[in-house]
């Protein structure tokens, strides 16, 4: 049986590296045994992974140096793993070995067919509403009898905050939420590349900051990520087909 043969990727410039090194760590942070897909083509490089509780997908970008050559690239690989071979001065990442996919991996949002979806607030509405939702969580939390202070109790209140939708539009909160938490509402840098044009969920928006829809999908899109979700249900239990 031939070893496997680490392949090693080459990316643009630091910036792009060590974006990809915090969204790893933010999904590592929430999972220790976190998964990632990653598909590659040309110089572009799309990682996807699910976060727990968030109950969506998160999808970060990288631009691979021109020189790179890379074959197409699909592969399931442990967060942790690709986190730890990152050398950022090099600007370099190893994929390592496959790992056994979780289901969320074989259900991707679609390469093509997106368009934009009006109603999306500003940046900072946006962030004001996850605080508040994380305050009203909160405040009844501590509202509960002892008795009710259960597991159960605080997913039902949690489930029922979370899966409001943020003003006029059909995304939920949790949504906003994941993108919050995962860096993907940061103030946008004047230098922040657009994504790359062979993102595998590529769109024609202009706005850096916009809502999408393709089929039952729905991605909210930054300059630093983008976080999909099935309208109204989630992820939630799926069926299956290659991606």
């Amino acid at each position: 049986m031939t070893a496997h043969q680490p392949e090693l990727l080459h990316f643009a410039d630091s910036g792009e590296v060590a974006d990809l090194a915090a969204f790893l760590g933010r999904l590592v942070h929430y999972d220790r045994a976190a998964a990632v897909r990653l598909q590659a083509g040309g110089d572009a490089l799309a990682v996807f992974g699910r976060p727990p509780s968030f109950d969506v997908l998160a999808i970060r970008t990288a631009r691979l140096a021109a020189s790179e050559g890379l074959g197409i690239l699909d592969v399931t690989v442990s967060a942790g793993e690709l986190l730890e071979s990152i050398d950022e001065p090099a600007g370099t990442a190893v994929v390592a070995a496959a790992v056994t996919g979780p289901p969320w991996a074989g259900v991707l949002p679609p390469r093509g067919g997106w368009r934009q979806v009006p109603g999306l607030p500003g940046l900072e509405a946006m962030r004001a509403a996850v605080g508040a939702a994380v305050a009203e969580f909160r405040a009844r939390d501590e509202a509960l009898p002892p008795e009710h202070r259960t597991r159960a109790e605080r997913d039902r209140i949690g489930r029922e905050i979370w899966s409001r939708t943020l003003g006029d539009t059909e995304l939920p909160l949790r949504a906003v939420h994941a993108a919050q938490s995962l860096g993907f509402l940061r103030p946008i840098r004047t230098t922040v590349p657009r994504q790359p044009v062979t993102d595998p969920v590529a769109d024609v928006a202009a706005e850096p900051v916009a809502l999408l829809a393709a089929g039952s999908w729905l991605r909210l899109r930054t300059p630093y990520g983008s976080i999909a979700t099935r309208r109204a249900t989630g992820l939630g239990p799926l069926t299956i087909t290659p991606a």
